[in-house]
């Protein structure tokens, strides 16, 4: 019984993947404006443009049928745009709040008093 050294094995019939197709520029755009919204240094225009190249970027996706990829980074710029919008919607009421509806704004604040008289003694 001799064994046979060296036989060829075919190669597989599935061949190399297809390449994945190119990001829609969009869709980076809105990730990069949202994230600049975020962290401040685009603070509302970053943010409403995120949020715009984001559903855009969604229906190029969409209508392409799989020629453009990015739709993950399209949503994440609809994300982090729309949670960055609560943000700045929490901090102009917590502003409307605390300057307005306060009788004599934060220096009407007993809490506040306090907390200046302690930092004086620093």
């Amino acid at each position: 019984m001799a064994e046979q050294y060296g036989s060829y094995t075919p190669p597989s019939a599935y061949g190399y993947p297809p390449p994945a197709p190119p990001t829609n520029g969009l869709a980076i755009a809105s990730l990069v404006l949202s994230l600049l919204g975020l962290v401040g240094i685009l603070p509302l225009l970053g943010t409403i443009l995120g949020l715009i190249f984001g559903y855009s970027a969604r229906n190029q996706i969409a209508q392409s049928r799989g020629t453009q990829g990015g739709e993950g980074l399209a949503k994440a710029g609809i994300i982090i745009g729309w949670v960055t919008l609560g943000i700045w919607a929490l901090g102009i009421c917590a502003a409307i709040i605390f300057g307005v509806a306060i009788p004599g704004g934060l220096a009407g604040c007993s809490l506040c008093a306090d907390l200046e008289s302690l930092m004086q003694g620093y």
